[in-house]
Parts: structure tokens; sequence; C-alpha cells
């Protein structure tokens, strides 16, 4: 072949990575593996061979984990907690740094097996997977040296389960172990069933580093594993996967206080603006689908391309899928390699035949024989509605449509029950920032796609989990802020007479959308005060009651879209009105507990508004260091329609101290009154009627916990529960809420200290975090 033949075909010579020595590695261990505890490896046991995708050769056997591995592994992580956290943060920081070097010293080794195990190209493996593996260790170094200044109250969780899917089996794993270790954690982790290797041989350089015996614990196995792990004495799940397991792991885990981060399933938007590079949009749609043959949980599968570009765009799409090269992974000459196991391979086969809509096409290239290959597809047009278009494929199948205006293009990337990442192209840099917090997704990439870094957070909202992975957003999942809690018991409501301790009779309403509704049960019941007088009436609360107060939050949702600057006139103003009634307010809160703290809970009441309306404007993101030309912005957004029941012992303070931060950072909220003391927050309104709050932005019921505390929990259009009461409907929640994967923050049954407890902490459950990439240069 002549130089002038090579320029016209382009066509690449093989030019294949040796196994040789990820082969070694593995024949020195005779080919069997056994888990990783206590610092040593187990013998080999029953297990299942880890394959080759590409060839459906035998790799190694690993053994299949026990329930008595699983305890062993906990136990020892148990008892090495105590004494790595007693290093303190530059202690552990030196033996991050160590994992660091030597993920940096047998770089090649771990891409050629994870090429081997996995099926993706030895490019994508040594120049992305690795890199960033080791760039999270040197970063979580840093945090662990930063953390005893930076985060003084913070303390870690102790052990905690990890469980990491087989499509970034090094990544997913370094993502997990480093900042949890970090912070002063210990960890049981289970790789993939399919992608087990690297995870092992991370264990040998953990021994190499000199890392202290069961500060990391590797026990390999299928999802009956993990289920274990799950139900173990941890005191944390770190989970990425599939939305129905993060699901099932939800509702294991509700009501058991254990730490909670799901890591899931995505459906992404792709959008492209007419007046986008073209060329490079195209090039950006190559590693946003076809990078790890499309088994990526952010991948932009769903392509939505302005209408009067569409014809240009799709024939450019086309002629660059025709040119994709498929063949062996260890081929440093290709671009896609094989999907990772022949079941994986079933299930897209299976999704792409049941399909007849929309126009498709394949990419004209030549499969190799054997081997879990699949060919690059687009298929184009597609009604929103179509499985394609809402199902993960997780394979290299691209869907889409059209779109006129950027508003359709907002309403179509949102109309997804998904929300993990977003792309969108365009060179209206104006254009860009207007639509991109508009996207319910936890990533944004501007003209660009697939960026990772450690310092930036990843993860996502809706059903796509939720918690960050990266960055000092991050690091919430794996600490806990101090705080000294005790059992709360129940507060039963008062009984007593039916005659009125003022001679009149008073019933208040519930306040729904702005207004005072009686609920629609058309029952009451009485409250009275310490001595068994009556005081009033309230409605008592129900499903239909939660479901028009929802409908109003959610018609309400300008309130998140308006300034901090307004938000913290009002709640100034809340505190001015509620100030001028503070006796009033104090005698009510006396009468209903027949205590005498109402004075200092209506001072610290209308302190608490006043916090939380100088942080308003002031509870900021931040700029990641990432090392790109360009920069990753942490915005902090409204969670958004936010449940919550009151405190009883707290009845007017609780409730101010869960509200205020809330719509201080945008959100609407459905708020539960203090069960038995609800006549703090139906006074309360009144003044919330007079400081200029508009209609739904909060709403208030009274009854019974038990029984509203459901419907929040399973409404779907509830963004996150959270829970103070003294009726512990913990477990309840957790578990209702798996249906959406809502956000959720209980009390567990244990005290919180009103008085103290600090406005910020509140505001963090309040927000959630996304992360806009924003590349600049020519």
């Amino acid at each position: 072949m002549t130089v002038k033949d090579i320029f016209d075909t382009m066509d690449y010579g093989p030019a294949t990575e040796s196994a040789a020595e990820a082969l070694g590695w593995i024949a020195r261990h005779a080919g069997k593996f056994g888990h990783f505890i206590d610092g040593a490896f187990t013998a080999p046991g029953n297990g299942f061979d880890s394959r080759n995708p590409a060839t459906g050769e035998v790799l190694a056997t690993v053994t299949q984990g026990t329930q008595a591995d699983v305890d062993r592994a906990v136990t020892a992580a148990r008892k090495a907690q105590g004494k790595w956290t007693a290093l303190g943060g530059p202690g552990r920081a030196r033996y991050l740094y160590a994992i660091a070097r030597l993920l940096q010293k047998h770089s090649r080794l771990f891409a050629v097996l994870e090429t081997l195990d996995n099926g993706k190209p030895i490019r994508e493996s040594r120049d992305i997977d690795i890199p960033l593996a080791q760039r999270h260790f040197y970063y979580h170094a840093g945090m662990a040296q930063l953390m005893e200044d930076e985060l003084p109250d913070a303390e870690p969780l102790g052990v905690c389960g990890q469980i990491v899917p087989w499509n970034f089996p090094l990544l997913m794993l370094a993502w997990k172990i480093a900042p949890a270790l970090a912070m002063g954690n210990t960890v049981v982790l289970k790789p993939a069933e399919y992608t087990s290797l690297t995870a092992l041989l991370f264990a040998d350089i953990c021994g190499q580093a000199g890392l202290p015996k069961g500060v990391v614990n590797i026990v390999t196995g299928d999802g009956a594993v993990g289920e274990r792990i799950v139900a173990a004495d941890v005191d944390k799940i770190a989970f990425t996967g599939s939305t129905a397991v993060g699901r099932r792991i939800r509702a294991q885990t509700a009501g058991s206080g254990k730490a909670l981060t799901l890591e899931l399933g995505g459906k992404s938007p792709y959008i492209v603006f007419d007046d986008a590079d073209i060329d490079s949009a195209v090039e950006g749609l190559v590693d946003a689908v076809w990078f790890n043959q499309g088994q990526v949980c952010c991948a932009g599968s769903r392509l939505l391309v302005q209408e009067s570009i569409a014809e240009d765009f799709l024939a450019r799409l086309r002629a660059r899928m025709d040119k994709l090269r498929i063949g062996d992974p260890l081929d440093k000459c290709i671009d896609v390699g094989t999907i990772v196991d022949p079941a994986q391979l079933d299930a897209i086969t299976r999704l792409v035949d049941a399909n007849s809509d929309g126009d498709m096409h394949v990419a004209a290239t030549t499969l190799p024989q054997g081997g879990c290959f699949y060919p690059p597809t687009l298929i184009w047009g597609l009604g929103t509605a179509n499985p394609l278009m809402q199902e993960e494929i997780f394979g290299p199948v691209l869907v889409g449509c059209t779109f006129r205006t950027p508003d359709e293009a907002v309403a179509l990337a949102n109309n997804t029950r998904y929300g993990l990442a977003a792309t969108l192209w365009t060179e209206n840099i104006n254009l860009a920032l207007d639509v991109a917090p508009k996207l319910a997704a936890g990533v944004v990439w501007i003209n660009a796609t697939n960026l990772f870094d450690a310092a930036a957070g990843f993860g996502g909202v809706r059903e796509s989990g939720f918690g960050r992975e990266g960055g000092w957003v991050g690091l919430r999942a794996y600490t806990r802020t101090a705080m000294k809690t005790r059992p709360l018991k129940r507060i039963e409501p008062v009984s007593g007479a039916t005659a009125a301790a003022s001679g009149l009779d008073r019933t208040a309403k519930m306040y729904v959308g702005g207004k005072q509704v009686r609920p629609d049960s058309g029952y009451s019941r009485p409250v009275c005060n310490s001595k068994g007088m009556l005081l009033g009436h309230v409605g008592q609360g129900g499903r239909k009651d939660v479901r028009n107060a929802v409908e109003a939050a959610r018609s309400a949702a300008g309130w998140g879209r308006s300034s901090g600057h307004l938000r913290a006139q009002i709640l100034y103003y809340i505190a001015e009105n509620l100030s001028a009634r503070a006796s009033e307010f104090a005698a009510r809160v006396d009468s209903m507990t027949g205590a005498r703290n109402g004075k200092r809970e209506v001072d610290a009441s209308i302190q608490r508004l006043f916090s939380a309306a100088a942080w308003a404007d002031k509870y900021d993101g931040r700029v990641s260091g990432v090392p790109i030309r360009g920069v990753a912005l942490t915005m902090q957004e409204p969670v958004g329609v936010i449940g919550a029941l009151c405190p009883d012992e707290a009845p007017l303070l609780g409730l101010v101290s869960l509200m205020a931060p809330a719509i201080a950072m945008g959100n609407r909220l459905v708020l539960a009154a203090s069960e038995p003391f609800p006549l703090a927050a139906t006074d309360f309104y009144q003044v919330l009627e007079t400081s200029d709050l508009p209609g739904g932005v909060v709403n208030i019921l009274t009854g019974a916990h038990a029984d509203l505390a459901q419907p929040l929990a399973a409404h779907l259009d509830v963004d996150a529960v959270w829970s103070f009461s003294s009726s512990d409907l913990s477990a309840d929640i957790e578990r209702a809420s798996a249906g959406n994967l809502k956000r959720t923050w209980v009390n567990y049954g244990r005290t919180t200290d009103w008085f103290t407890l600090p406005v910020k902490f509140i505001l963090a459950h309040a927000t959630e975090s996304k992360t806009i990439w924003v590349p600049y240069g020519e």
C-alpha cells in the first residue's frame, strides 16, 4: 500500500498491545483468586469464570462470596476503623499517596487487565480510566491532609459497604474507596461479577503500599454478595448500578440508619442547537455514545437536534459512524470494543429488535467473528414515548428526534424519569448558560461530553439516584457532623374537656396554595392545653390533602427561579411580622406544651429566620480546579418540593428551622404541623399571609403524622421528605421513597437540638449541586 492509498482509505494496520504481563500476573496466582480480607488473600473457593468478552476465553476463576466471607470482611473493617481514624488526616494521606504512586507505576498492567476483563478499547483504559483512578487517590490524599483544618466538625461514618459496576471497574472503585479512606472510614467492596480482576490487582497494591490490615476488604461474587453487604452491620452503602437494584437497596435499608449513596441509570440528552460547530458536535457524540460501547450510565444516548440543521447533522453523523473501527480491544487502532458479556449483548439486541419505529442506520463496518460485538446504531425520528427514548439501553445505540426552539429542547430533554447528565452544543454562551440550569441533571457539559475529575462532583437527580462523588460535595457522603443525640419519646396529644378555655370555639384550617382550606376528610380533632382545657380544633389531614398541597407547591415553581435577594427580603419580612406577635406566640407555645420555653422558642425562631435570610444570597457554589482549559462550575440548586413532618418537641422553632432554610434556597414545602401541638403552625400561617410570600411556597397540613407520612413519601411529585416527628416513621418514609428514589432526611427516633442546629447544616439538605463544565478557547 502506498502513502497515497493510506491517505485515501485511512486504513490502519493492527497495533496490538501485548497481554503478556497481565496474563503473567494471573498465572502467578495460578488463575484462581480468593477474597482480600484483613490484609491478605483467602484461599480460592467455589467460584465462577471471568472471561475475555472479545474471545470468550477464560481468564481466571474468581471465588463466590458466602455469608461467612462477608461477615469476616465486615468484622475486619470494624476492627481496623478506629485505628485508621486515629491516624489523622495527614497519616492517612501518606497511604493514599502511596496507592496513587503504585497505580502510576503499574498503569499499563492495570490498563491491559481492564481491557482483557471488560472489553473496552485499550486506548480508553490507558488514557482515561487508569489516569482518572490515579487522580482520585492523589486528590483525596490532599483532602485527607486538609480534613482536620477544613472540616473540623466532620467525623467518619465507620464501615462502608461499596458495590461497583462492570463498566468502569477500577475507576468506580477509586471513586468510592479514595474518599472513604481519606475521611477515616474502612471499606468492604464488591466488584462486579463480570469484572473483578482489576479490583484484585488493586488489593495487591494495597499490600505493597503497606495499608493497615482490614482498611480495605474486597469480596467477590454475584448479586447475592451485594445483598449480603447491604444487609451487613455497616454504616453506609455506596452503590453504582441499575435503577431497579438501587430501588431495592433503598427499600432494604429503610429505617436502618445506614447512610446511602446511589448513582444509578440515565437516559441523557445530547442537545445540538443550530449555531453549533457541527463537526465538533458529531465528534463529541462519538465520545458520548460509543465510548465504552455505550455502556456508560451518563451516555448521551438521546440525540436532540434543532430542526433547521438536522438533515446536515445526520448526514455527517452517519458518515462518521461508517468510519468507526470495531475489533480486538487490545488493538490501539480500534474505536469500539466488545459488550461486556453475552447476557448484556442479548439485552441490547432484544430492546432494539422489539422496535419498529423510526429510521435505523447501522454503521457500515464488519464485525469480528466471535466475541460480544454489537455495531454502532442510530434510530432516528422516534416519538418521546417510545421505549427506546425512555429506557436505558446501555449499549452502542443512539436514538433521537428534532426540536424547534430552546424551550422545546428543554422540555424534551427533561421528559424522562432520569436526571444524571446532559450535553449541549452551541456557540452562543448566553444560550448555553441559560439552558444548562434548566436541565434536570446533576452534570451538564457545554460543547464537550464525558468530562470527569476528582475535583468536580458527579451524581444524579430523580431516578438517577442521590448523593455526589468527587469534590468537596462528595465528602458529605463519607462524613457526618458530630452531634450528640438521645432516643426521642413520642409526645402524645393532651386529651381533656370539650369546653373551650376561652369560651369561644376555634377551628384552625389548613393552609394550601396561600389560602385557608378545610380538610378533605371533614373530620377535626380537639387540641387541649397542658391542663386539659380545649384550645380549639384542627383538621385531620389525609391523602387528598397531601395531593392538593403538592399540586399547589408544584404550581409555585417560579419561587425557585426568583433571586436570592428577593427571597431574603421576604424572610426578613416574615421575621419582622413574627417579632411583632412574639408574646402571643410565646403564650401559645407555653399553653400547649405546659412548659415555660415559649419566649426562648419564639426568639430562636426569629433568629433562625434572619439567619436563613442572610444565607439566601450567600450559599454559593464554587469553581473547581479541573485539569482542562475551562471551568467546572458547581451550582447550588433547590431540591424542589419537600415534604416535612415537623418536630413535636419544638412546635414553632422546629417548623421555622425546616421551613426558613428550605425556602431561602428556593424550595417549596408541604409541612405537617406538630401532631400534639399544631396551633403554633396554624397561627404561623397568619404571619405568612401578611409577609408577601407567594401562594403555594409553604403549605401547612394538620393531622396524624402516620397518616401524612406515607402519601408524602410515595408521591411522585415530591422530591424529598424530611421527618423529625416524635413518632418514628423513618423506616416507612424511606421504604415508600423508593418509588421515585426521592431524597430523605429522617431522625431515626433520635432527638435534635433545634436551638443549636446550624442553619448551614440544613442548607446542605435543602440543595442539590449541579456541575456545569464549560471548556473555553478555540
